[in-house]
């Protein structure tokens, strides 16, 4: 059995912690998390999710292996094969098993990503026949569509991990990817109503972008200056923030 030791987990943490001069509060902000979050690993309550073991040694000055032998390695020190196995098995227990991803699951976003992208691009090649004139800003809205709507389409995880459901958590990050939405806490409940929200918006408004350029452009040629690139970006922000906000609320 190859299990991490909370109550020398969280007597490491709390003693990293006032070397730096953090309090939990301080530390907990960092991490975008609660102080009583914090207050739960240093009692020994409970374990830090695994996708904050990072950020978690970055700001205590310690490297993952050494959160998870819950000492400071000296230097030169080396591990022998039996340590480093046990290190290994530990991190594979704690991290449970991988995140299941969109693409593994059968759905038909990904062919409605493909159909709303195949449009877009029919769209935007019109747009730019025509010569519009904030082809621009439409080609930046369209380009940020097609990024956000690959990766909540095919590579998003459908799951969160449990420190979510346990915790006040306003931050999503996965790899590069950072997602924060101030006010609302974020768990499995209404996580999945986000990503559908996410997905629906970034695959309409591929489509229906610069279908509103052309018509503001070329049907209407007297509206298109009146209308102008801050007008369409602040039409694409609030056309995503306000569903997305509202959505998960709802199930909050």
């Amino acid at each position: 059995m190859f299990a991490i030791d909370k109550e020398k987990f969280g007597l490491f943490v709390a003693k990293l912690r006032k070397e730096k001069g953090f309090t939990q509060k301080e530390l907990a902000k960092r991490l975008s998390i609660s102080d009583k979050a914090v207050s739960k690993w240093e009692t020994g309550v409970s374990l830090p999710d695994i996708s904050l073991l990072i950020p978690l040694g970055d700001l205590l000055g310690v490297s993952v292996t050494e959160l998870l032998m819950c000492e400071k390695m000296t230097q030169g020190n080396t591990l022998k094969a039996n340590e480093v196995e046990s290190i290994v098995k530990t991190a594979i227990t704690y991290a449970d098993e991988s995140p299941e991803r969109a693409y593994q699951v059968k759905s038909n976003w990904i062919a409605f990503y493909g159909l709303s992208f195949l449009i877009s691009c029919i769209g935007m090649f019109i747009n730019y026949k025509i010569e519009q004139p904030y082809l621009d800003t439409l080609a930046l809205i369209v380009l940020l569509c097609a990024v956000f709507g690959a990766y909540f389409c095919c590579f998003v995880k459908t799951k969160l991990p449990a420190f979510y459901d346990e915790n006040k958590v306003n931050l999503f990050y996965d790899g590069p990817f950072r997602m924060h939405i101030p006010g609302m806490r974020l768990h499995n409940r209404n996580w999945p109503h986000i990503v559908k929200t996410i997905r629906l918006c970034m695959c309409l408004y591929m489509i229906l972008f610069p279908i509103f350029a052309f018509v503001t452009g070329s049907i209407m040629p007297d509206t298109r200056n009146a209308v102008g690139n801050y007008w369409i970006l602040l039409l694409f922000l609030c056309g995503l923030f306000i569903p997305i906000y509202l959505s998960g609320k709802k199930y909050e």
